[in-house]
């Protein structure tokens, strides 16, 4: 295949919309152009690139392996085209455009996306991309915009602010406990089921440590499940009791937090994005509504323990 660098634009932006659709009529319609005009346009690309892009079907189009090559790379072009489009409008006074978010499986099923609600109604022009992922994403190589983590991020070249402390703590449903009745010390706890992360699963060293003797009793019947969120459906239908993270308790009021005294070393939460993006509007955006969030949990807590 001959360089890209000799071929019509327009030709490539052409084909990424009928490989994207499959189908010639249905990309012109997109495209406001007429079917023939984007046969036309296909057929010279085929003729620049001495290739068959494309092999025609009754059910519609479908690409050759040359055609996945170059839809590959068009797909690629595409989404820079648009990053860099969203970066020149961030320099605006609108929020716009995608931003890449990466933060732990628990917090952001359990915690984050329950809130995007009111960020998505504040700016309804954020496209945000998130990544739900226990490993530690490079934010210098620009895997993602910005971060949630539960530990201080190492990566030079970061603005980090430190969110909030969670602390894991075991909580059962009240159904469970009008069923099996409540433990009042960590001996009768290791009597019942315990619902937890699963220890070979990447997870916080804090949570690790502290759970492992509760997993490590001879009781015969424990379930472990390596996300949070399986965690909390399995207590809030009975299972057991769960070793959870304490944030999961203003959303879930109906939890109880059993043995009180019991619980994780603190888990710092921290808020990292690249040094670069210290003027995007979209991260300032992502960033405050956060803070915000964060200041309303903390002070549901605080009436949560008082009541």
């Amino acid at each position: 295949m001959v360089g890209l660098g000799v071929v019509d634009w327009d030709k490539l932006r052409i084909f990424h919309a009928v490989a994207d659709v499959g189908s010639l009529t249905h990309a012109g319609e997109a495209l406001h152009l007429s079917q023939s005009a984007v046969s036309r346009q296909i057929r010279g690309l085929e003729e620049t690139l001495n290739v068959t892009l494309f092999h025609r079907h009754a059910r519609g189009l479908i690409l050759t392996e040359q055609g996945e090559l170059l839809y590959s790379a068009t797909r690629d072009m595409a989404k820079r085209l648009a990053t860099a489009a969203a970066r020149i409008r961030d320099s605006e006074d609108e929020v716009y455009g995608e931003l890449r978010v990466t933060t732990s499986t628990g917090f952001g099923t359990l915690w984050l996306a329950p809130r995007l609600t009111r960020l998505y109604k504040r700016f309804p022009n954020l496209k945000i991309n998130l990544l739900l992922t226990e490993r530690v994403v490079d934010l210098p190589m620009r895997e993602a915009d910005l971060a949630i983590r539960l530990k201080e991020p190492s990566q030079a070249d970061l603005i980090r602010r430190r969110l909030m402390d969670v602390r894991m703590r075991f909580y059962a449903s009240e159904s469970y406990i009008e069923e099996n009745g409540l433990p009042e010390t960590s001996e009768e706890l290791m009597r019942h089921p315990i619902v937890a992360y699963s220890p070979d699963a990447p997870q916080v060293n804090a949570g690790r440590v502290w759970l492992d003797p509760f997993l490590s009793s001879d009781h015969a019947s424990h379930f472990t499940v390596n996300n949070y969120f399986g965690v909390l459906q399995a207590v809030l239908h009975g299972l057991g009791i769960g070793a959870l993270p304490d944030y999961v308790t203003v959303d879930t009021p109906n939890l109880v937090n059993v043995v009180p005294a019991q619980s994780s070393a603190v888990v710092p939460v921290y808020l990292a994005y690249p040094e670069e993006l210290r003027h995007s509007k979209r991260v300032a955006a992502f960033r405050d509504f956060v803070l915000e969030e964060i200041g309303l949990f903390k002070k549901s807590q605080r009436e949560a323990a008082t009541a």
